[in-house]
């Protein structure tokens, strides 16, 4: 099996005070979330882009596209997403940071689609909250800059 950047193998996160533990959970949780997040925002966008009338017409709001338009949005942010929280899970580096840009657009993107579901864009805004303070918070194993 192959050294990944939790352990040599293993899965394990590497012994220290208790904090690397935590913040390797919170990683591997975030690439998770990341991963079914993704996989049912591409499924949103695919039912935007099927039929145009799955969510409901809205009255006059800023952010107001065409359910297609939407549907696209998020069919290819939900690819995005779900592709970067696989590479997260397998310990690639660049993932941690695309995973960061693409957890605040997925929170803008969210944001923007409140009036066409708003109990689930505000969940969806709150995962996107976490993944990014969970993959900014592993800062021990971050190549960019040394542990302290």
């Amino acid at each position: 099996m192959a050294d990944t950047q939790w352990g040599s193998g293993t899965g394990a996160a590497p012994a220290g005070d208790g904090r690397g533990a935590w913040a390797t959970g919170g990683v591997l949780f975030a690439g998770v979330l990341m991963l079914v997040n993704g996989v049912l925002g591409a499924l949103v966008g695919i039912a935007g882009l099927a039929k145009d009338d799955v969510y409901g017409s809205l009255g006059d709001y800023v952010f107001k596209f065409d359910v297609t338009t939407w549907g696209w949005i998020h069919l290819i942010l939900g690819v995005l997403v779900a592709l970067t929280g696989a590479a997260i899970l397998t310990g690639s580096h660049w993932a941690r940071a695309t995973g960061v840009v693409l957890a605040a657009l997925s929170a803008i993107a969210h944001f923007m689609w409140l009036p066409y579901q708003p109990v689930w864009a505000v969940v969806c805004i709150a995962i996107a909250v976490f993944v990014a303070w969970a993959l900014c918070t592993d800062m021990e194993r971050n190549p960019a800059r040394p542990a302290r």
